[in-house]
């Protein structure tokens, strides 16, 4: 495995915020509303610039490339687990991150240290700074450097291998300068629609943009106006095509669902289910997995699909055993994923962002506490389709507290996120202006038999989840100290 050595520093005084605070300094779409995009501000160019100045360190490491609506996240931590107990030295790359931004590329599940990151910044920002003085319709984006950092974390670390996650769409995507071994797409479900199209044959072919010629394509896409989109790039490319329900097959069975009486810290972690998969080279039978729902099992069924891929192809140098799924896909965990975060009151967090996902959560949720009050704690993205989110929320939740988080400026106002409630139904929701706001409504009415959860956006989901981190340790504190 080819080694890379970091630059000598421009700065030896560079400290770790400082090399945050340039990230930070950077042009970042994660931060801005897509309706004041359009494609052309999505470009390879600058991506394949930057790295060659680096030595195009992506042309190094064999990858796995997954894009998709949704489910990509959870499908890539899968494979990178499987890979990880097949032996191998893994880096993953995902995006957004929860808390900080070392937690998108992670090498055998560890982000990088602060030492790291700064030497990985001192290497790029000569780099940045230059194509930014040359040509500023070439100044790097936030996700392009990123991209390119966590490219020569995962050099200098000597993976063996990289799992890459698209962060939006595909064919313009900073990932998509990858050399796949294989190529995934979970879903398709409209999203990002002021980009890539409003609708599903649209997204479709920004999604197939990942295809390349003849790597093993996986898709989990189902609506036939996708599909459609997606076989044809696959052929053009003669892209050998293993598609769900077509190729690849799977059941699900949820274990026993859990009732209020019956709940206890043991469970949080154990709800789970099984799943049984068919490829055409092989048979899955009764895999438990640790993320719960029959959406997790259909990326459970696509992530054993790269596996009997990565198989079956002659000269591959990654061999999977029959050993290794079983493993990981019971002690895999993915934050923001159906996440059970506390009992006493029973909280689930989740990312569910538009309709498709929220109705995965709102089906997962009824099968797997039956016996539970269920509250949606709705905070959103003003780019989304909230009208479909809401209507799927008010017939899964017995109650609705409506509010804003404040991570990130794509927010949805509270007072539009009402104006659009109320256009929906005559049924009243309670408003709470920001996060703790709504958290402390929830709490304060909370009873035994009450599930809270947060949703509507990953970045609601991760405020909430920092806001009870820290509560939590505010309180652990004040025992102690007791």
């Amino acid at each position: 495995m080819e080694t890379w050595t970091p630059h000598s520093p421009m700065d030896s005084q560079l400290t770790y915020e400082d090399a945050v605070a340039f990230l930070y300094g950077r042009i970042n779409f994660e931060r801005t509303q897509s309706r004041g995009l359009s494609k052309r501000v999505f470009k390879l160019d600058r991506m394949q610039a930057l790295l060659e100045r680096l030595d195009n360190p992506q042309a190094r490491i064999p990858a796995i490339h997954v894009a998709g609506t949704k489910g990509k996240g959870s499908t890539s931590a899968m494979l990178a687990a499987i890979l990880e107990a097949a032996g191998y030295r893994v880096g993953l790359f995902t995006s957004p991150h929860v808390s900080t931004f070392e937690e998108r590329f992670t090498v055998a599940g560890q982000t990088a240290n602060a030492e790291t990151v700064v030497k990985l910044v001192q290497t790029v920002e000569p780099h940045v700074a230059a194509m930014s003085r040359e040509n500023p319709v070439m100044r790097p984006t936030f996700f392009e450097i990123i991209t390119a950092i966590g490219w020569l974390h995962f050099l200098a670390a000597q993976v063996d291998i990289v799992v890459l996650e698209v962060g939006l769409g595909g064919r313009l995507d900073s990932t998509n300068v990858c050399r796949p071994i294989v190529s995934v797409i979970t879903n398709i479900s409209f999203d990002h629609m002021a980009i890539l199209g409003d609708t599903l044959a649209k997204i479709a072919a920004e999604k197939a943009g990942i295809i390349k010629p003849s790597v093993p394509i996986v898709s989990g896409v189902v609506a036939d106006e996708a599909r459609t989109v997606i076989r044809a790039v696959a052929r053009d490319n003669a892209a050998r095509l293993w598609e769900l329900d077509r190729e690849i097959h799977c059941d699900y069975r949820l274990f026993a669902g859990i009732d209020s009486a019956g709940f206890d810290d043991a469970d949080a972690r154990r709800i789970h289910g099984c799943v049984n998969v068919e490829t055409p080279l092989n048979r899955w039978d009764e895999l438990e997995i640790g993320l719960v729902g029959r959406h997790q099992a259909i990326n459970a069924a696509l992530a054993l699909g790269v596996v009997d891929t990565l198989n079956s192809t002659d000269g591959s140098r990654f061999q999977i055993p029959p050993t290794a799924p079983r493993a990981a896909l019971r002690s895999v965990r993915w934050p923001l994923r159906i996440e059970i975060v506390r009992r006493e009151p029973l909280v689930v967090l989740d990312a569910a962002h538009n309709e498709a996902s929220m109705r995965a959560l709102t089906e997962t949720l009824a099968a797997c506490f039956p016996g539970k009050r269920r509250v949606l704690l709705f905070g959103t993205t003003a780019d989304k389709d909230v009208a479909a989110m809401l209507q799927i929320a008010i017939s899964g939740f017995d109650e609705i507290v409506l509010t804003c988080y404040s991570n990130n400026p794509r927010a949805l106002q509270l007072e539009e996120l009402e104006r659009l409630a109320g256009q929906l139904t005559d049924r009243r929701f309670p408003a709470a202006s920001n996060s703790a706001a709504a958290w402390e409504y929830a709490v304060k009415r909370a009873s035994p038999d009450i599930l809270i959860c947060a949703a509507g956006s990953f970045f609601f989901a991760a405020e909430m989840r920092e806001l009870l981190m820290v509560e939590a340790t505010s309180t652990a504190t004040r025992l102690a100290i007791a």
